[in-house]
């Protein structure tokens, strides 16, 4: 690995001028409008696309690798496998690593077949976050041999971000860290982790885990990432950076063009650093003390920081000499007292509609005073299956200047009843406040026949024509409303018939009252065949759904004609 690390650095002096010319070439291509201006390094002057939103990053805005894709071709020779080249170490990706993207991508395509994530993307992602899991030393079930972590968020040189997992993934109970090979900080994996190997668990460390969160993390809000406004806002929903964008779509742009799988342990380590030409804080962060040790633990870092096993980029600055303050200024997070209700109403939505009214929540100081640019996390909790637009149960969004979040649109889903959706401040310990919301059954208020034929039967034959009706409400197609339909005694007597027309159940069964129908898409609801005992005269069924329509249908069961023979006159007569 060290004479692969060797070339690779070798090589970086003679490369630079030409790849720094890819680089701003494809990201030219990807990405219009957006300009690369130091070659996929982030530095102070680099600023969050307006596209991105008040969504928080994945990442915490952590640094990241910006190491170039290498010049020659990523595919692999017609037939063998075997890839050829200076570049074959750069361009595989580790065996168990390129898995878990393809699994991923597998994976979305059926929860979420809008969105048409490629797993190279996912694959871009892994190699500016973590250098493919830092050249794919992970174990056979995809855990990181040891743990990958970003800086400390403190707030010097970066983003300061409170603790919010009580050091349970970063092994930092003051600050948060960027976790994993995907990088992502305690606060965003809380609610968007999944178990991506079936092993029952969620761990940001496994890459199954994190390559199939960060697919979900991209898919949100319904994006197609297919379409290039779409894709541009995934990616910078990850890192608020037009440099992060640029970069990444470089990668993608390679690994579209072909990859090859390498053995795990044998990618090529990441050299270049984002924040290597920053004003803000060149050296990186030591890390903490792991519980239980009696010295820092050293673990191999992400994006954020150097490995202690690799050797530092010969184009890195020299370690700044200006000590970091010892004491940040506080952020608004920490001046936030409580948090208030910014005029939200009554919270109610029928079965699969949109709730009219977006939950909005103002944070606040001890005085009252709004506070701006807070994280906000709102959170639906109960037996609901009601989302935010994008399929998430949770989501996160920065205060504006008047101290408000609004919430993303709230659909209800299939269940009905009553539910809450809890706002709490990220990285702050200060008291949720719940919004109360409540999910009524679809209904209809009227019911007509699709048919104004009459329904008549011989005794002890078959109705040749079924029953349709058709649900409205207010005018509107009723659809998926609930209805039950019964063969009642009489008008004035709604109880069961026990004998007159009859339903079959599905082992031939006699049955007069049919439950848990729902109209269809259309509002419409066609029952199934009805049948006569020997019984004569008029019959009623009964159809009531919820909200209150009720339709009474006529059925005419006939006698059957006499089968005795009749008389012939004699001949004598």
């Amino acid at each position: 690995m060290a004479a692969q690390f060797g070339r690779r650095l070798a090589k970086g002096a003679a490369t630079t001028a030409v790849a720094a010319a890819a680089v701003a070439a494809l990201s030219a291509s990807q990405a219009p409008g957006v300009t690369d201006t130091s070659q996929g390094r982030q530095n102070t002057g680099s600023q969050p696309s307006p596209d991105v939103g008040d969504d928080t990053s994945a990442t915490g805005n952590s640094p990241y690798y910006t190491d170039l894709p290498p010049l020659n071709s990523p595919a692999p020779t017609p037939g063998t496998g075997t890839p050829t080249g200076t570049g074959d170490v750069e361009a595989g990706i580790p065996a168990t690593v390129l898995d878990a993207y393809k699994k991923a991508e597998a994976a979305l395509r059926e929860d979420k077949p809008g969105c048409n994530l490629p797993w190279e993307l996912l694959a871009a992602i892994g190699k500016v976050e973590s250098g493919q899991a830092r050249g794919g030393r992970v174990d056979a079930d995809g855990t990181t041999l040891t743990p990958i972590l970003g800086p400390v968020l403190n707030g010097n040189g970066f983003q300061k971000i409170t603790d919010t997992d009580g050091g349970s993934y970063d092994g930092d109970t003051a600050h948060d860290r960027a976790v994993g090979p995907m990088q992502f900080i305690p606060s965003t994996w809380a609610w968007s982790g999944r178990d991506g190997n079936g092993d029952g668990e969620k761990d940001p460390n496994n890459i199954y885990d994190a390559a199939l969160a960060a697919g979900h993390y991209l898919c949100r809000a319904d994006r197609d990432l297919s379409v290039e406004k779409d894709l541009n806002r995934a990616i910078l929903s990850y890192n608020h950076s037009t440099d992060y964008l640029n970069l990444v779509l470089t990668w993608l742009e390679y690994y579209r063009k072909g990859t090859h799988e390498v053995p795990d342990g044998t990618g090529s380590l990441p050299s270049g650093r984002s924040d290597d030409y920053s004003g803000a804080s060149p050296t990186p962060t030591p890390p903490s003390r792991t519980p239980g040790t009696s010295k820092p633990s050293t673990p191999p870092s992400g994006g954020g920081s150097t490995s202690p096993s690799s050797p530092a980029s010969p184009s890195s600055p020299p370690p700044s000499t200006t000590p970091p303050p010892s004491s940040p200024p506080p952020t608004g997070t920490d001046t936030v007292d409580h948090l208030e209700n910014a005029g939200t109403g009554k919270l109610t939505a029928t079965a699969g509609d949109a709730f009219t009214e977006r939950i909005a929540t103002r944070a606040e100081t001890k005085a009252g005073k709004a506070v701006p640019k807070v994280r906000v996390r709102f959170t639906i909790v109960g037996d609901t299956d009601a989302a935010f637009s994008g399929g998430e149960s949770v989501a996160t969004v920065l205060t504006n200047s008047s101290g408000v979040a609004t919430a993303p649109a709230l659909r209800a889903g299939e269940k009905t009843g009553d539910f809450a959706v809890r706002a709490t401040v990220v990285g702050r310990s200060v008291s949720g406040l719940d919004y109360a919301a409540t999910v009524t059954a679809r209904q209809a208020d009227t019911l007509v026949r699709t048919s104004g034929t009459a329904l008549t039967c011989v005794a002890g034959g078959e109705f040749a024509n079924q029953v349709e009706v058709k649900a409205t409400y207010k005018g509107a197609v009723a659809d998926g409303v609930a209805a039950t339909a019964t063969l009642i005694k009489s008008a004035a007597d709604a109880t069961e018939n026990d004998k007159g027309p009859y339903f079959k159940d599905a082992d031939g069964k006699t049955i007069r009252t049919l439950k848990g129908l729902k109209t269809d898409a259309n509002g419409r609801l066609l029952l199934p065949k009805l049948y006569a005992d020997d019984t004569p005269g008029t019959f009623l069924l009964r159809i009531n759904t919820t909200g209150g329509a009720t339709l009474t249908v006529e059925l005419t069961v006939e006698a059957a004609a006499s089968s005795s023979p009749s008389t012939s006159p004699s001949p004598s007569a």
